[in-house]
């Protein structure tokens, strides 16, 4: 019986809405089946109508815990990425870095092509990115250096594109533009998603529920005025540790110091880089990473922690040919329980900042012959480059242990 009623209340429908279309003469909008009759689908909200209610946002996934029940943490850092043109010495377009773009197809992301993979990886990749991403217009500079480097502000998704999550903004070429200048770079990294940090600003950078700090300084000789003397930077430098430890799982402190061209790092005043290395990893520093002299210099492990006194150049358009353009990535692994660092393995994958050993085409590239690898070790363990480290390393792993 109750089917018999469906039917015929199914029929009235369907013989009214046949003749409401024969009134109105439209067969063309009449496309109405016994499908739809028996199966109606549900409309889609118009833009008056009540819209349905914000689903709940997705949780955060759980860390991925170890057999012990702790969290490992790959960090990857690399040293100084310039790119745009230089406006003391370039006209925009017709630059290094333009022409090479030019050649690569208008498409930036190519500086990184031959390591993306290794940066998506990790947990967080992070690097020195020196030079200001503003509008031309927007900005005029000031000849505080030798070169001035200006980029478009879209040039800051290369960095997101390829997995870096996060840059210092703490370096000798950040404030050629002023404040405006870092005020843009820093709107541009933000924009793209990426993390920064400076000597005013802790970036903080969350993943597999650890929160890392990330804080960055510089001291260039010859020193302004206005610029703090290295026993007057440790001290802010420890102050500045002891409140991200508060908030911060694992915090790295960044430097950009010591002098161009140095394959090892120096102490005699006004540079301190061996004295203001120690000092971070004594006020809580987990990681010191450095960054500057465009060549890299030995790394030191002191008290069970990490001083890379320079990672040298990783994408740098300021030379066409430097004399030296080897480089390495620097990867460390912290396993993490319960708040403390239990073990922090690390690595190095020998590189050049070019793909191509003729030219510097700003592509960082990892070597694969075995003679072009020595050189990279043979230089980080030179006698005379580790000769006033007491803690050097001695032994750089190029797989994980």
């Amino acid at each position: 019986m109750r089917k018999l009623c469906s039917f015929v209340l199914i029929a009235v429908l369907a013989a009214s809405l046949i003749f409401a279309a024969v009134q109105a003469e439209d067969w063309d909008d009449m496309d109405i089946s016994l499908d739809y009759l028996l199966n109606p689908v549900t409309p889609t909200p118009g833009p008056n109508d009540t819209p349905a209610p914000t689903p709940e946002p997705t949780p955060t996934p759980e860390p991925v815990l170890q057999a012990d029940g702790s969290v490992l943490i790959t960090l990857t850092a690399v040293g100084d990425v310039t790119i745009g043109w230089d406006v003391q010495h370039e006209t925009r377009g017709a630059g290094l870095f333009d022409k090479e773009l030019k050649k690569q197809g208008g498409d930036p992301n190519f500086i990184f092509r031959n390591v993306k993979a290794i940066f998506a990886e990790d947990d967080l990749t992070i690097a020195n990115f020196e030079g200001v991403l503003a509008p031309e217009s927007g900005v005029s500079w000031k000849k505080k250096n030798a070169y001035n480097f200006l980029g478009d502000p879209a040039y800051a998704e290369v960095l997101s594109n390829n997995s870096v999550e996060a840059v210092t903004m703490e370096n000798n070429h950040i404030g050629d533009f002023g404040q405006t200048g870092i005020d843009y770079t820093a709107k541009a990294m933000e924009s793209a998603g990426v993390v920064w940090s400076n000597k005013n600003h802790m970036g903080v950078y969350e993943t597999n529920g650890v929160r890392i700090g990330m804080l960055a300084y510089q001291i260039v000789p010859p020193l302004r005025s206005d610029e703090l003397s290295a026993s007057e930077l440790q001290k802010v430098v420890a102050a500045d540790i002891a409140k991200a430890k508060e908030t911060c799982d694992l915090v790295t402190v960044s430097f950009h110091w010591g002098k161009e061209l140095d394959y090892s790092p120096r102490n005699e005043s006004p540079y301190s880089q061996i004295s203001l290395g120690r000092a971070a990893i004594d006020a809580g520093a987990d990681l010191v990473l450095g960054h500057h002299s465009h060549r890299i210099n030995p790394i030191e492990c002191y008290k069970g922690r990490y001083i890379v006194y320079s990672l040298a150049n990783c994408s740098f358009c300021g030379n066409k040919k430097p004399s030296d353009m080897c480089t390495f990535i620097f990867q460390c692994r912290f396993r993490i329980k319960d708040g403390e660092i239990l073990d922090n393995p690390f690595r190095i994958i020998p590189c050049r900042i070019s793909s191509r050993g003729d030219y510097n085409d700003f592509a960082i590239t990892p070597f694969t012959e075995t003679a072009k690898i020595n050189t990279v070790l043979s230089t980080l363990t030179n006698k005379a480059n580790v000769k006033n480290l007491e803690y050097a390393v001695t032994n750089y792993p190029l797989e994980w242990e």
